[in-house]
């Protein structure tokens, strides 16, 4: 079922490709980091668990562009973050990233595995309820990302008492109805949590996302329509962004995070695309194609 649901999607590409000639963004990209900081030195409060840095994501392996496990944020979405996180301190928590500013590499790193519907490794963790063939359809992968922008940030409450991150009725990165803010299938004290972190964020600047209650974006970011490609990297900023005090800043690596999340062993194997075998550093082809993918299947929605 699976080879069949492949060759379906492959063949619902190459009609589009033949009917529609490959177009560029509309969009602007830029490798200009200028605008950026070191989140880890605007929010020295912030503990990084830097996801897609490590194996324990939704595809199972360290994703393209993030070559180290740091933070960026803009300027201007570092600031109100650090205003969100004073607030939470008073209260007795700090914040912890999964995700802040990711390259656009990264997104096409994502469509690619999309299409790889051969590939389920981490479905059991982060997608059970759903197959996978369904995850761009439904919005859940697009061609672009509002992390790629700089002014979007992923993260959750970690308790300074219990020393525990905050118990929010469902983990980070789970494809589903669960992972909605609003979901009223948990327990109160779950949801409570939820509208905490939601309520100060929301407070000072930022807006949610309906799908992921751990996602926010700056709602007046700076670079509304353009999307950056510079790695993840200390190469990445001005020296002076990265001093020795910022660098050695609390962080949880890949493996780190694998230990204290209790996830089995991910075997760390490289994705073999069955449908484009070169998309992966094509990023103007693959957003095109993915855009004609999405007018064709009437998903609109910016994905993550």
């Amino acid at each position: 079922m699976k080879k069949l649901s492949g060759i379906l999607m492959a063949l619902c590409m190459l009609i589009m490709l033949a009917a529609n000639p490959v177009q560029v963004y509309a969009e602007t990209l830029s490798d200009d980091s200028s605008g950026f900081v070191l989140l880890s030195e605007a929010v020295p409060d912030a503990i990084l668990e830097i996801r897609y840095y490590s194996t324990y994501n939704f595809v199972g392996e360290r994703i393209d562009g993030y070559e180290e496990p740091l933070a960026f944020l803009t300027k201007e979405a570092a600031a109100a973050l650090k205003e969100v996180s004073d607030d939470l301190v008073q209260k007795g928590y700090r914040l912890k990233i999964y995700d802040a500013y990711r390259p656009q590499k990264a997104v096409t790193h994502f469509m690619n595995w999309a299409l790889d519907v051969e590939d389920t490794r981490m479905k059991e963790y982060f997608y059970p309820e759903l197959d996978k063939e369904v995850l761009f359809p439904q919005g859940y992968i697009a061609e672009h990302s509002g992390h790629s922008r700089g002014s979007t940030v992923d993260l959750t409450l970690f308790d300074m008492t219990t020393e525990k991150e905050v118990d929010m009725g469902g983990t980070f990165d789970y494809f589903g109805e669960l992972s909605h803010p609003d979901y009223t299938g948990i327990t109160e004290e779950q949801y409570a949590n939820r509208m905490i972190l939601r309520d100060a964020m929301l407070s000072h600047g930022f807006r949610p996302l309906a799908e992921e209650w751990w996602h926010f974006t700056l709602d007046d970011e700076p670079y509304p329509d353009t999307y950056f490609t510079f790695p993840v990297n200390s190469d990445s900023l001005a020296p002076e962004e990265l001093t020795a005090e910022t660098v050695g800043t609390e962080q949880i690596t890949g493996e780190t995070a694998e230990e204290t999340l209790e996830t089995t062993e991910v075997e760390n194997q490289e994705i073999t695309a069955t449908v484009i075998d070169n998309q992966k550093t094509e990023n103007t082809s693959a957003s095109s194609l993915w855009s004609r993918l999405r007018e064709a299947w009437g998903n609109e929605t910016e994905g993550r």
